[in-house]
């Protein structure tokens, strides 16, 4: 994901003093969406601006994540350029604009790519006194540059990042990465080894591990149903690495990293998802006063619905039927979801009236005239006496407390206007789902009723009790997908070291943090703005080398250069 276009700024540039001069002013008032470009007459370049924890396509290579400047090809056509104004003599000229529809990143030659990240070095050089620039130079975040692998080294990103004393700039650091698409590579860990002391004058060096595994990573069904962004990533680091793609030894470091989409439509959830999402319009409506009614999930109205429901409690024992009835039709929709999660994730059986009637209506109102019909005919089947239904104990609803009037045949009068009616089926909302997590939590022996307090809590006011429930629907949707997709801890053993893991990385350093040597083996493109072509499954299937698909390295390398 890119930072959002609309906060870039197109900067024309006449010298390099004043691209310097510019980096002073954006580092300390970046746009909040990281999104800041600088432009040359000379080339159509443009620079973003990546601040620390924002999505960074060097991640997937180099783990960076702190403050970087991006440099790559500008994707203007000529219309767009047309519009851009000459840039005067040493001045900097600012102008906002939307690059419009996004066709992805675009890089440089590997050239031109050199000659920006020399003009970046110069810069900061304190000997370049004939620049005439003024010091001291305040120091610019890294600089990556993205390269379209023109060269036969297959170059991808060149990269400058300066080392600084006492905040004085005393060198920089250049990094070269390259990638290729090769299923027959060939290296050797000492030969690696060997080229990183050389280069860097060193007489010992020491070598990290790092492998990761997909436990989970859904894919596309079809074009009408999108991949799911759910993923569960084994991460296993260790030292010292004895050779190229070593198998993780059992005193690794491992860490367990879970991405779960919230809501996800297959999720063995769903059921409860449409629940907490028709909560959440209930939510909004009463705070904002509009309420933006879904589709119902129903064909009978809401009204028809609730008056059926009523006239079953009137029959003998129709109460005790009408309980398992619903209870039997939300066990089928589950069940039609992912039988699996049936020993996880079990419908109560113990549905109270409130419960059964959130069940009716949250998947048939439509309207806020639905709402007042369906309160209209409970309140009066209670005045009536016609009904005496049994509602779990600790409510606070306004309907659980006229129901408890109606037992003793007196009932406060309620006008069911305003927001009165939306509070009134938020509440019943509220009341089911706060129990259907206390079930699966203390159920699964997950946790106590005193570790759900935060949560389930009735003391604060119902718009934070709305959002601590959905915090704890995802605390569960994470747990779901642990207990689903996470084999027992010796299955995952045998299969680390069966498996071939989606990436393998070793790194070689002498001690100075900045100065490495890294050589990583992925089945997946690190670099989002390359193409290579990649057999599709017909492709696979029909050579049935399934094991042989693409394989992608990269190769990291590093030369550090004194100022002082």
């Amino acid at each position: 994901m890119t930072p959002d276009v609309s906060h870039r700024r197109a900067v024309q540039f006449g010298g390099l003093a004043s691209a310097v001069e510019l980096g002073r002013d954006v580092v300390p008032n970046q746009p909040s969406g990281g999104g800041v470009l600088l432009s040359s007459p000379a080339a159509d370049i443009q620079v973003q601006l990546i601040s620390k924890g924002q999505p960074n396509p060097l991640k997937n290579i180099l783990n960076e994540n702190d403050l970087v400047f991006i440099m790559e090809k500008l994707p203007l056509d000529k219309e767009e350029t047309s519009h851009v104004e000459e840039p005067q003599c040493e001045e900097t000229a600012i102008s906002d604009f939307s690059t419009g529809e996004n066709v992805g990143p675009l890089a440089l030659p590997v050239g031109r790519a050199r000659q920006l990240i020399g003009l970046y070095t110069m810069a900061h050089n304190p000997n370049m006194t004939h620049l005439k620039i003024n010091q001291p130079v305040t120091p610019l975040p890294p600089l990556w540059v993205r390269c379209d692998s023109s060269d036969p080294e297959g170059t991808c990103w060149l990269g400058a990042e300066l080392v600084t004393t006492n905040h004085s700039i005393t060198g920089i650091v250049l990094y070269t990465v390259s990638c290729k698409a090769d299923k027959n590579y060939c290296v050797n860990l000492e030969d690696l080894k060997s080229s990183h002391k050389k280069r860097h004058h060193l007489s010992t060096v020491t070598a990290r591990g790092f492998a990761q595994y997909e436990l989970f990573k859904s894919t596309a069904l079809d074009d009408t149903l999108a991949a799911s962004q759910t993923t569960i990533t084994l991460d296993i680091s260790w030292s010292p690495v004895d050779e190229i793609l070593q198998i993780p030894p059992l005193s690794s470091t491992a860490t367990l990293n879970i991405k779960v989409e919230s809501g996800e439509p297959r999720g063995p959830l769903n059921h409860l998802q449409r629940e907490l999402k028709f909560l959440l319009v209930l939510a909004d409506g009463l705070r904002t006063g509009v309420t933006e009614w879904p589709e119902p999930l129903e064909v009978k109205s809401a009204v028809e619905l609730v008056q059926e429901f009523l006239n079953d409690l009137n029959k003998l024992d129709g109460f005790t039927d009408s309980t398992k009835k619903d209870t039997e039709t939300v066990k089928h929709d589950s069940a039609a979801v992912d039988r699996s999660i049936e020993c996880l994730f079990t419908v109560r059986g113990d549905l109270d009236f409130a419960e059964q009637l959130w069940f009716k209506m949250s998947g048939s109102v439509i309207s806020y005239q639905d709402l007042v019909k369906c309160f209209t005919l409970i309140i009066q089947s209670l005045q009536r006496g016609d009904i005496q239904p049994w509602l779990h104990s600790g409510s606070n609803s306004l309907l659980s407390k006229l129901i408890h009037q109606s037992y003793h045949g007196t009932m406060d009068s309620v006008a069911l206007s305003g927001t009165v009616p939306v509070k009134m089926l938020l509440e019943i909302g509220l009341d089911k789902l706060k129990k259907d997590y206390i079930s699966f939590f203390i159920g699964q022996e997950l946790a106590s009723l005193n570790h759900l307090e935060y949560f389930i809590t009735p003391s604060v006011d119902i718009q934070e009790q709305v959002y601590r429930v959905q915090k704890l629907h995802h605390i569960l949707e994470i747990l779901v997908s642990c207990m689903l997709f996470i084999k027992p801890q010796h299955e995952l053993l045998f299969a680390l070291t069966h498996e071939k893991p989606q990436k393998w990385k070793v790194e070689i350093s002498g001690g100075q943090k900045k100065v490495k040597t890294v050589w990583q083996l992925s089945d997946s493109i690190p670099v989002d703005h390359l193409s290579f072509h990649k057999p599709d499954v017909s492709e696979l299937t029909l050579n049935s080398s399934l094991e042989e698909r693409m394989s992608f390295t990269n190769l990291v390398t590093c030369s550090q250069v004194h100022f002082k």
